[in-house]
């Protein structure tokens, strides 16, 4: 079926029986869709491709520069405009753990480890390392991670990393030092801080999935937004961010919706129709993938505004 074929294969034998349960599902009606936005139902537009990649990260610079990472080649890729080719930056550390966000000098900040998330709360084999966008160079940031399937970083340059397929969320303090154990929410993937620093917003994908956001002054409390349930259970929600309302919108691996969070446990679909999608970005700048738009990535390589 279409929509295997972008599950990564790293997570394959730990989630086999979600997976089974979820092709079953969309082999079914799909009932229970979420309903569309008010105003929304416009096609996704294609408007860039990465060929035989399977993107987990997405992030765009102040020059409206769209960054990618490919999980099957541990590339950091680059497309300066839509419709412009894909372009390789740098090779991270492997296997890739996927996340990518910029730190406040401007360096790109990759998550890598994700093949050994399995054990990651105890092994902590993941890291980060911070690439120079501008020559390719691969630098160590930190290390001792159980993963970074997602990251999100303050204005002061704390990082805070995400495992979704164990429980820990790390965070990396602007001095260096690692607390792998900062907070503990099972399967927490996509991360998103809001306009406050105030709260930490992650996508739960395959344990309970939903949405939750943890306050940063009290991390033993996370508080869940949304709970999927029914025919959403299986969705997979993954890479998600922050509308300038402060929503959080989260694109689903299997169901291939792209979902925005109106409310506790309200949500409506801003756009369906794209199996595989892993990750949300939002445009910067005033050329490119500009500010004021959102794009879709997925493991398919495609990259579509929405």
């Amino acid at each position: 079926m279409r929509g295997m074929r972008f599950v990564r294969s790293v997570k394959i034998a730990s989630v086999g029986v979600a997976v089974a349960a979820a092709v079953a599902l969309l082999s079914a009606p799909q009932a229970g869709a979420a309903p569309l936005c008010p105003g929304a139902g416009r096609a996704p537009v294609l408007v860039g491709r990465a060929p035989g990649a399977a993107i987990e990260g997405a992030a765009v610079d102040g020059a409206g520069r769209l960054y990618l990472t490919d999980l099957r080649s541990n590339r950091v890729l680059r497309i300066d405009r839509p419709g412009a080719p894909a372009v390789p930056i740098a090779t991270v550390p492997g296997p890739m753990g996927g996340g990518l966000a910029f730190a406040p000098d401007g360096g790109l900040l990759v998550g890598y480890g994700d093949a050994r998330v399995l054990v990651g709360d105890v092994a902590r084999p993941a890291g980060i390392v911070k690439v120079d966008v501008g020559t390719g160079a691969v630098h160590p940031f930190a290390s001792g991670l159980s993963a970074a399937n997602g990251l999100a970083v303050t204005r002061d340059g704390t990082v805070y990393a995400t495992n979704d397929l164990a429980s820990l969320v790390g965070r990396v303090l602007p001095n260096g030092v690692v607390q792998p154990d900062w907070a503990v929410l099972p399967s927490a993937n996509g991360a998103a801080l809001s306009g406050d620093d105030r709260y930490l917003y992650v996508s739960r994908t395959f344990a309970n999935p939903g949405v939750s956001r943890i306050p940063l002054a009290n991390p033993a409390a996370p508080e869940s937004l949304v709970d999927f349930g029914g025919a959403d259970v299986f969705a997979a929600p993954d890479g998600l961010v922050l509308d300038a309302a402060g929503r959080p919108i989260v694109p689903t691996d299997v169901s291939g919706e792209i979902l925005r969070v109106d409310g506790p446990n309200r949500y409506c679909a801003l756009a369906g129709g794209l199996p595989g999608s892993s990750v949300l970005a939002v445009g910067n700048g005033g050329t490119g993938f500009s500010a004021g738009r959102l794009f879709r990535a997925g493991f398919d390589g495609d990259i579509y505004e929405i």
